[in-house]
């Protein structure tokens, strides 16, 4: 109700306001009572604050039953393909009664694969030097197990550096496994040292993702929130079937997407509906979950024909969209045909007024992002969603939730360089720990960086 109409009714006098507030109540308890029905019961405290013994039960329509599906092929283990030690146990008396046994000759494998109990490896390099009478100057061998100066070899800086940067761990878990498991002693504050210095050797790496990222047909994007010494920042994520570079940036806007992208982006940007990401490239889809769980969350509270209608219709024109993005029989004619009746689907829900107020607010974001809802039907690849960006995010939110986040600038850069490296490596199908060895190898050697891996293709 607007201020105009609760003035009008105002005027008319006290008996005609009593009457109007009588039936607003008696609208509220039938809106009340139908949201009982739905959800079992009304409240208004959040649901991770309720009692898991309060919470209604799932009635589990529409979930998956848990298990593979009845005739399917079981799954198991399979064994090991090498055989290192070989024990034989065997009685020679009864364990129950002490008589000697007569070997019968039947005998069964059983394999076991553990972790052994291991140690650190010091290896201690006798360096010759040498005189080149041609050069005149002296020449050593270097020594490619570790970074100039670092006591430290680069298969545990790279384990470490995994276990932090790409599988989220703490600092002081990975210290415990290591003082552990492996009786490998390490400081907090040196290893934090020698994990910038691995960025620093591995910076070329991560130029050559963001120039790949830049020059993408599509990118996927989304962005989350941070810390650098305790002051709010943004961590962002750029990624696609092929890369995931992250940035950190005191900025969520275009400040931050200009100093990534440099220029205007040529692909297509799939990303929420913030609107910051609209500066940055003519090119761009909006993710289409997003809006689903909008009209989802705005159905729980709104039961009104207006609103119900609006969504069964916008619903609909989506989801014949994305069956139409999969069809792959649909010749090229009939596909076409079919966009533009889509197209005018769209612009007649965007072009009607609407009384609801939920209808309105979503029908001005149909008319705000209109050009950017239906692009994927045009380019090859383009998803409708931005759930990737979303996946590879999530590494990193898992992470905040675990640590501080970065107490420095120079801690800021090494954690987009590190996880923008693993997570790159990870898409492309490379081993991280065994590839990023061989190039700090190549990096000490040579005194540069080999080329950043291709995508590993499977066959058959």
């Amino acid at each position: 109700m607007t201020r105009e109409e609760a003035l009008a009714i105002y005027r008319q006098g006290e008996e005609f306001v009593v009457f109007k507030l009588m039936e607003l109540n008696t609208k509220l308890t039938e809106t009340l009572e139908k949201l009982t029905e739905k959800e079992g019961k009304y409240t208004s405290t959040p649901s991770g604050m309720q009692p898991v013994y309060s919470k209604p039960s799932h009635s589990g329509r529409g979930r998956k039953k848990p298990g593979q599906k009845v005739g399917h092929k079981g799954e198991h283990r399979e064994s090991p393909a090498r055989v290192d030690k070989e024990e034989v146990l065997q009685f020679t008396e009864c364990p129950e009664c002490g008589e000697a046994l007569r070997d019968s000759g039947n005998t069964r494998d059983r394999c076991v694969e553990d972790i052994p109990d291991t140690k650190p490896e010091v290896t201690r390099y006798v360096i010759h030097r040498s005189y080149c009478p041609k050069c005149k100057k002296m020449v050593e061998p270097k020594v490619t197990a570790a970074l100039p100066k670092a006591s430290i070899g680069t298969r545990a800086l790279t384990l470490t550096a995994w276990l932090h940067y790409g599988l989220g761990q703490t600092i002081s878990h990975i210290l415990e496994v290591l003082k552990v498991q492996l009786q490998f002693r390490l400081s907090p504050g040196g290893l934090t040292q020698m994990w910038k210095r691995l960025g620093e050797a591995l910076f070329g790496w991560y130029e050559a993702i963001e120039e790949e990222a830049r020059k993408s047909s599509f990118l996927h994007a989304d962005e989350t929130g941070w810390r650098v010494n305790g002051k709010p920042s943004w961590l962002w994520c750029f990624t696609n079937p092929r890369v995931s570079c992250y940035m950190i940036d005191r900025s969520r806007g275009f400040p931050a997407l200009s100093r990534f992208f440099k220029e205007v982006f040529e692909g297509v940007l799939i990303t929420d509906f913030w609107r910051a990401y609209g500066r940055i490239t003519q090119h761009r889809q909006t993710c289409l979950v997003h809006l689903f769980r909008e009209l989802g969350k705005v159905s729980e509270r709104n039961i009104s024909e207006e609103w119900q209608s609006f969504k069964k219709k916008l619903v609909r024109l989506l989801r014949d969209a994305m069956r139409l993005d999969k069809s792959e029989d649909v010749p090229v004619e009939t596909k076409e045909r079919r966009k533009e009746r889509l197209h005018g689907r769209l612009d007649d829900l965007v072009g009607r007024e609407y009384q609801d107020a939920d209808c309105r607010r979503l029908r001005k974001r149909l008319e705000e992002h209109r050009e950017h809802l239906l692009t994927f039907l045009d380019y090859e690849g383009v998803s409708a969603d931005n759930n990737r960006a979303e996946r590879e995010i999530r590494p990193a939110v898992i992470m905040r939730k675990n640590s501080f986040q970065n107490k420095s600038k120079n801690g800021a850069v090494t954690q987009a360089v590190l996880m923008s490296i693993y997570r790159t490596l990870k898409l492309r199908g490379h081993n991280p720990l065994s590839t990023i060895v061989q190039a700090i190898a190549h990096y000490v050697q040579y005194g540069e960086l080999p080329p950043l891996p291709e995508p590993i293709t499977s066959h058959g």
